[in-house]
């Protein structure tokens, strides 16, 4: 069974604690057209090298019905800074367009099958996934990137057609899983795309 959530398949729900003090589900989101779920953290590079990019995502679909929702994901065991004080902390700090939830026992990201942060999966109306992987080419570094695989997927949905490209694989570090080493991947885990 693949580790990663296939096309079509149904989001699975979540009950997690955010930076705002409140605690989301699913359900919480059911206003939105459609729904961004996204796996980040607050060291890795990648994430921090495309943030002002997604939030410039997040604000140009706010008006079509878009919500964007990130996890966190990662163990602080591994990395102390992408603890829930931190989050807070940066939060209140970027002021980012989207709840920033925590998944400390990691039960989220087993059910979506995160590999990477950041990795985004995109549910439409019903939510059914309709695309999943990176943001952009270059998360690293966003002025040298040509391609914006989540801009692109979110038109093509909100202007009611098929998201022509419905798998990329998602480029950054991977998910810090609890009690393993930091560069560790289920064995399940695999690229979306060969």
């Amino acid at each position: 069974m693949a580790f990663t959530l296939a096309i079509g398949a149904k989001a699975p729900d979540f009950k997690l604690p955010a930076t705002d003090g409140k605690t989301y589900e699913l359900a919480d989101f059911a206003g939105a057209a459609v729904l961004v779920v996204f796996f980040t953290c607050n060291h890795c590079p990648y994430v921090i090298g495309s943030d002002e990019v997604t939030r410039a995502t997040a604000e140009k679909y706010r008006d079509r019905g878009v919500r964007f929702v990130a996890i966190n994901s990662n163990s602080k065991y591994t990395y102390a800074e992408d603890d829930f004080m931190h989050m807070v902390g940066r939060m209140e700090q970027y002021h980012f367009p989207w709840v920033y939830l925590h998944d400390e026992p990691q039960d989220t990201a087993r059910a979506y099958g995160a590999l990477r942060t950041p990795h985004f999966f995109v549910f439409d109306r019903v939510r059914r996934l309709v695309y999943t992987g990176r943001g952009v080419d270059n998360p690293r570094e966003t002025a040298k990137m040509t391609v914006n695989d989540l801009d692109r997927a979110l038109d093509e949905i909100t202007s009611g057609r098929p998201v022509s490209v419905p798998l990329t694989n998602p480029i950054g570090c991977n998910v810090k899983w609890d009690g393993k080493d930091a560069h560790w991947m289920p064995p399940e885990a695999c690229d979306l795309v060969r």
